[in-house]
């Protein structure tokens, strides 16, 4: 039977966000996850906002919204809050109520230097790593360690000689800018769009590009992130990163390893983490190799070199769902904060797979 159409929407309805919302959706175990958390990063709060003035949109909401922007790649914070103007679901996660008008896409960028100023990513990273780590999901003797190229949020054209104080355009029109056969390098021209931005390549056979440096330390039993930095970028930032990650992490009398590809065969990252008592997993170049068979005849060896390739899917995940793939922010800090919580982001995806019950059958 033909239903009927309705001439004149309903005036009144009643509507409760949590009755829409599946109780089988992916959403509800993750805000399972990040609500504790939230609650226990919220004495930090505490000391970012003022007594007195108006009050502000609560963190825990701006960060929920924030993990919705990574989770279903929001383009851009204008577009976020366009959703949260009519998307229940998101209402929901966030903690809108229904009637509450969506604020202002200015409200990020306001408050972004507050959250830097706590460095309230790192926070929450550790924090949802202790959750694993109580859940005994995470190896304290397994690692790997990997850096990627980010690409930065300015263009070529944005390239200066750092000798001229001209930040202007050469040309405002973009038509006559051109730079061909012009010699550049770090220690002569910046970027006066993004001054922490550095020109690199992944390769000899590829061309240049403003970026920055990121490296992350993983546990080899799920694929789980424990720590990462951003720098700039360098011929040897890849390998500093790598040999402060692992100083970072608490020393214990158990025999550990750390898996990394043939860009950490050298002598002072080898030799960092022998220091630090790691068991170097490197694999080894064809000549000149800083890793000898003492270690490569091992069968621990061979496992963690199939192992550490898991640290590509965090990359992977990261430039293709977490927005990462072209930054969409300007400075060092900033990037920082925000590739630091895009990796917890991550983990929470992890963790809502690992602590998943069975599938109904």
């Amino acid at each position: 039977m033909r239903g009927d159409l309705p001439i004149q929407p309903r005036m009144f309805a009643t509507v409760v966000l949590e009755d829409r919302i599946p109780t089988d959706h992916p959403l509800r175990a993750i805000r399972g996850l990040v609500d504790p958390i939230l609650r226990e990063v919220s004495p930090r709060f505490e000391v970012l906002y003022s007594r007195i003035g108006r009050p502000s949109v609560p963190p825990e909401c701006l960060l929920r919204a924030m993990l919705l922007q990574v989770l279903y790649t929001i383009r851009s914070e204008r577009q976020l809050v366009e959703q949260l103007e009519y998307n229940l679901l998101f209402r929901w996660f966030v903690g809108l109520d229904l009637e509450a008008p969506a604020w202002h896409a200015t409200t990020f960028t306001k408050n972004r230097q507050r959250l830097l100023d706590g460095d309230i990513a790192r926070v929450f990273l550790g924090a949802v790593v202790a959750r694993a780590d109580v859940q005994a999901l995470l190896s304290r003797d397994h690692f790997t360690v990997d850096g990627t190229l980010l690409e930065a949020f300015a263009s070529h054209k944005s390239v200066r000689p750092k000798d001229t104080d001209d930040d202007s355009p050469i040309d405002p029109g973009n038509a006559g800018v051109t730079w061909h056969g012009e010699p550049r390098s770090n220690a002569t021209h910046h970027s006066v769009t993004d001054p922490d931005a550095r020109l690199a390549r992944k390769s000899h056979n590829t061309g240049a590009i403003l970026g920055y440096q990121a490296t992350v330390l993983v546990e080899n039993r799920h694929g789980l992130i424990l720590d990462a930095v951003v720098g700039h970028v360098s011929g040897t930032a890849e390998v500093d990163h790598a040999c402060y990650l692992l100083a970072s992490q608490p020393p214990t009398a158990q025999p550990r390893t750390i898996g990394a590809d043939k860009g950490f065969d050298t002598r002072t990252f080898v030799d960092t983490a022998r220091d630090l008592g790691f068991t170097p997993h490197v694999a080894r170049k064809t000549r000149y190799s800083a890793v000898d068979g003492r270690t490569t005849r091992h069968h621990g060896y061979a496992i963690s070199q199939r192992r550490r390739k898991i640290v590509e899917e965090v990359f992977g995940w990261a430039k293709t769902v977490g927005l990462l793939k072209k930054l969409r922010h300007r400075g060092l800090a900033t990037v920082d904060w925000v590739v630091t919580f895009t990796l917890a982001c991550y983990n929470l995806v992890r963790l809502r797979t690992l602590t998943a019950g069975p599938a109904p059958a």
